[in-house]
């Protein structure tokens, strides 16, 4: 936490244990908060578990700037200046537009698809088979959620979000975190990190879709079974089992569940 309070021009610290809750859950504190307290959590399973190999990384949103850390692409402070400079930028676009989100559980691809292009708003996240998250202006938002059940879609849920994050209204985020990228000093994974974008190896972005679905199945067919979820909760471990049943997730956000998934893998 010091490195951490060192690389932020605030005590992050302080907000992370601190709050209040209406400043943690800002996006430019929110992302560097969660940036954290994932990279925490793996240093001390590493402490416990000093022969532990990660095979392979992959995050979901904001998560894989995670992902790369741990793969090595850049230092710890280096991904963090980077998470607090995507959080701003996308607080920004946030608060100059109108946007919302919404999570269509229980419809088709396809359908769910022609429901985001007729209402205009993008598709934000392929989550799990029958979970996909929708994301633009809130007319659109609301319009979508209201012909839902006409595409097909079981439950539409409007997520309380700050904005209309992985679509077209984040692009201005877009534009400024790519110049930031450009100026860092990024090298290449250690280990293969699967992209959100293209469910491949390697990219970052903040407009397009998360293919989250795509990507555990990219891993899984690759060989891997066992994964670790670094963050609070366990909507990762959901989602991965509606992917795949026999995958084995771990997950670790305290620190009953990091001992638990220390003696697990011991």
């Amino acid at each position: 936490m010091v490195a951490a309070d060192h690389a932020m021009d605030f005590r992050l610290s302080e907000v992370m244990f601190d709050g209040p809750d209406e400043e943690l859950t800002r996006t430019s504190r929110c992302q560097p908060a969660l940036y954290v307290h994932g990279l925490v959590g793996l240093a001390l399973l590493k402490q416990r578990l000093p022969e532990l190999h990660v095979a392979a990384a992959a995050g979901l949103s904001l998560g894989e700037f995670t992902a790369h850390a741990a793969a090595g692409t850049f230092s710890f402070e280096e991904g963090l200046r980077l998470v607090a400079r995507r959080g701003a930028f996308m607080e920004e676009a946030c608060l100059a537009t109108k946007g919302s989100m919404a999570a269509m559980i229980g419809g088709e691809e396809d359908a769910v698809r022609k429901l985001a292009a007729d209402c205009d708003v993008d598709v934000a996240n392929y989550n799990a088979p029958g979970q996909i998250v929708l994301s633009g202006s809130v007319e659109g938002i609301d319009a979508a959620v209201e012909r839902a059940k006409e595409a097909g879609v079981r439950r539409a849920l409007k997520l309380n979000v700050a904005g209309a994050y992985h679509s077209r209204l984040m692009l201005s985020a877009q534009v400024k975190l790519a110049a930031e990228l450009a100026a860092a000093t990024i090298g290449v994974p250690g280990i293969p990190v699967v992209c959100n974008y293209g469910a491949t190896v390697v990219e970052k972005q903040v407009t397009g879709s998360v293919r989250w679905t795509e990507s555990i199945k990219l891993l899984r067919a690759q060989g891997h079974t066992t994964f670790l979820e670094l963050g609070p909760g366990k909507v990762l471990a959901g989602l991965v089992a509606k992917i795949d049943k026999d995958a084995v997730v771990h997950s670790i956000e305290d620190m009953a569940s990091l001992d638990a998934a220390a003696e697990a893998l011991s």
